[in-house]
């Protein structure tokens, strides 16, 4: 009498199939490149860069208070464009009920610095006393080179 001897063993593919881990993993790509974009709060604004910004956390915050100042003078507060008059009644309805009375400015670095003054003239008119002026941290090309002068001095 003759056993039957199995041959199962000799078809088993030990290597890895990679195809669809590759395919997951364009999957996830692309949907993180549509996605975001979608993340950024508010308007987009060119901050001007300086090179010791203050941390300011609070700002990202869902419930913090923005107002932007486009390049060519167009105002936004939060997502909403509105005009310049009409900056302070909303600034005090919404500061109205809340304890933190901070609101933050992003102005763009080629904003016309008369629009700027307006914005915040009109949030200290609101009764905002905690205003904070949001910009990006600078990026040296040489970060040994000192830095330039001070304005209007002479060495």
């Amino acid at each position: 009498m003759a056993m039957a001897k199995r041959e199962e063993g000799k078809k088993v593919n030990s290597n890895i199939n990679v195809t669809p881990m590759v395919d997951v993993m364009l999957v996830l790509l692309i949907i993180f490149m549509v996605i975001t974009p979608m993340l950024q709060k508010g308007v987009s604004v060119d901050l001007a860069k300086v090179n010791s910004p203050a941390a300011m956390p609070d700002a990202d915050k869902e419930d913090a208070l923005i107002v932007a100042v486009m390049r060519d003078g167009k105002l936004f507060f939060g997502n909403d464009r509105i005009e310049a008059d009409q900056l302070t009644q909303k600034i005090k309805d919404r500061i109205a009920n809340r304890v933190d009375k901070r609101v933050y400015v992003r102005a763009d670095a080629r904003a016309k610095y008369g629009s700027v003054v307006d914005v915040v003239d009109n949030v200290r008119a609101a009764g905002v006393d905690d205003l904070g002026l949001l910009t990006d941290q600078r990026k040296n090309a040489n970060p040994q080179a000192p830095p330039p002068p001070a304005a209007g001095g002479i060495q």
